[in-house]
C-alpha cells in the first residue's frame, strides 16, 4: 500500500475522501489509469461497519475488472440463491433472481471488503492517508484544496494540505463534519431510523436464504457472511427503540432489539435459537435514505454522498461500488478525449439517475409498507398465496440487471 509523504504539502490528480468501497474503487480505478490519487480515510481497516454486507451478483463483472474476483470468491459466504421474508409467524422463501451468466450474490464483511479494495488500490500507486481526517475542503484558483490531520496524533501536529484539480466525496451520509459535501448535525427525531447489527455463530438460517425481516417499528434482513457468520442488520424507528429501552431497562439496546425482534419474527427465533452472538451490537444512524445529487459545491459524489436506498434492499454496496465505476470512467475518458468537467457533471448525473433511481424509489415504497402494521397485516396473505412477488421485489430492486450500470459505446471499459 502506497504510503503518505512527509511533506506538508501534496499535488494530486485528484483527491478522494473517504476509503470505503466507493472511496477506494474510484482510488483502484483512476490509479490504474495513470492518475494520481489521494485517498483520505478517517479509520483503521480493518474496521467494524454496520452493513448488511451483501453484494449483488451484479458486481461480478466489475469485480473481474478491479482483479478481485478470485479473492472475494474466496473469502465470502455461501451463494445467496433464495429471497425470503419473516414477519409476525410467517416464513417465506422465493427464487433469487440471477443475472444470465453469472452466478449468485454473496456477503463478505465490511472488514474483510473494505481493507481488501483499498490495499489494491494502494498497490495500483494510489496515496492512501490512514487514519487521516478531512477537516476543510475549499476551491481555490481553478483547484481544491483539502487540509487533513493525522488522527490519534497529538493535537499539535500541523495539518497537511492536499491540492488536486478534482475533488471526489466518498465519505457516506450519516456521520456530519465540517465539509461542504457533509451534512450537518440535525436535531433528533422520533421518526430517525437507527442502524444496528450483530453476527451470530451456530445459526440455523438456511445459508442461500437472505430474507427480509419486518417488525413493528422497523425493518431488516439477514444472509450467512464470511467464516460461518450470519450477519442481522436493521432499522428501527428511534421512538420505538426508547420504548424498548424503557420495558428492558437493565438490558443493553441492541439485545433489548433482539428481543423486539425475536419476539415478531417467528423465522428470526428459529434461526438464532442456538446461535451465540459474535461481538457487541454495532449502531449508527440516523440513516438518510434518498437522492442528494451528484455534484454539490465543485465536488464530485459518490456512494451515499450522492444517494442512498433503504437498506431493506440490500443493495448499499452495491450502489457504492458502481457509482465509482462510472465516474472514474467517465473522467478518465474526458482526459483521453479532452472534454471539460461540465460534460463528466452532465454524463454521470444522467446515467446515475438511470442507474439508481428506480432502486431508491423501490426501497422507499418497500420501506414504507413495512412500517405501517396495517399494510403488513393486509399484504401477508397476498405475499403468502403467491409468494414469487419477493421474486419480483427483489428483480426491481436492481438484483439481476448487470447492464444497468454499462456505460454508453465510446466509454473506455
Amino acid at each position: 500500500m502506497s504510503k503518505p509523504p512527509n511533506s506538508p504539502f501534496m499535488d494530486v490528480d485528484a483527491i478522494v475522501i473517504g476509503g470505503g468501497p466507493a472511496g477506494a474503487t474510484m482510488a483502484l480505478l483512476l490509479a490504474r489509469a495513470n492518475w494520481s490519487v489521494a485517498v483520505v480515510e478517517k479509520s483503521v481497516f480493518p474496521r467494524k461497519k454496520v452493513c448488511g454486507e451483501y453484494l449483488s451478483a451484479t458486481n461480478q463483472p466489475l469485480w473481474r475488472e478491479l482483479g478481485l474476483d478470485r479473492e472475494i470468491m474466496a473469502n465470502a459466504g455461501p451463494e445467496i440463491s433464495e429471497v425470503g421474508l419473516f414477519a409476525s409467524e410467517s416464513v417465506l422463501t422465493a427464487k433469487l433472481p440471477r443475472p444470465r451468466g453469472y452466478g449468485w450474490g454473496r456477503a463478505l464483511g465490511r472488514d474483510q471488503l473494505d481493507a481488501l479494495i483499498l490495499s489494491h488500490a494502494g498497490r495500483e500507486g494510489a496515496t492512501i492517508l490512514q487514519p487521516f481526517a478531512a477537516i476543510e475542503l475549499i476551491a481555490h484558483d481553478g483547484e481544491f484544496h483539502c487540509k487533513v490531520v493525522e488522527k490519534n496524533k497529538s493535537g499539535s501536529e500541523p495539518p497537511r494540505t492536499i491540492k488536486a484539480p478534482i475533488a471526489i466525496a466518498a465519505h457516506g451520509s450519516w456521520e456530519p463534519g465540517s465539509l461542504p459535501t457533509q451534512p450537518g448535525r440535525d436535531a433528533s427525531r422520533p421518526g430517525d431510523l437507527l442502524a444496528f447489527k450483530a453476527r451470530f455463530l451456530e445459526s440455523a438460517l438456511p445459508e442461500e436464504l437472505m430474507p427480509a425481516l419486518i417488525f413493528p417499528g422497523g425493518y431488516g434482513g439477514m444472509v450467512h457472511s464470511d467464516r460461518g457468520r450470519a450477519t442481522l442488520s436493521c432499522c428501527i424507528r428511534r421512538q420505538v427503540l426508547q420504548q424498548i429501552r424503557h420495558e428492558m431497562p437493565q438490558v443493553a439496546a441492541g439485545d433489548a432489539l433482539l428481543a423486539h425482534i425475536s419476539a415478531h419474527c417467528r423465522g428470526v427465533r428459529e434461526a438464532l435459537r442456538n446461535a451465540t452472538i459474535e461481538d457487541a451490537w454495532l449502531a449508527s444512524g440516523p440513516i438518510r435514505p434518498g437522492i442528494r445529487g451528484t455534484f454539490s459545491n465543485g465536488v464530485f459524489l459518490i456512494g451515499n454522498a450522492a444517494g442512498e436506498a433503504h437498506p431493506i434492499i440490500a443493495e448499499g454496496i452495491s450502489m457504492a461500488i458502481q457509482s465509482a465505476w462510472i465516474l472514474s470512467n467517465l473522467l478518465i475518458a474526458a482526459r483521453a478525449d479532452g472534454r471539460d468537467s461540465l460534460w463528466v457533471r452532465r454524463r454521470y448525473a444522467a446515467l446515475w439517475k438511470t442507474t439508481f433511481r428506480q432502486r431508491i424509489r423501490v426501497s422507499a415504497v418497500l420501506a414504507h409498507l413495512a412500517l405501517k402494521p396495517a399494510w403488513v397485516r393486509a399484504l401477508l396473505p397476498l405475499l403468502q398465496s403467491c409468494p414469487s412477488l419477493l421474486s419480483i421485489g427483489a428483480q426491481l430492486s436492481g438484483k439481476a440487471n448487470v447492464r444497468a450500470f454499462a456505460l454508453p459505446a465510446g466509454i473506455p471499459r
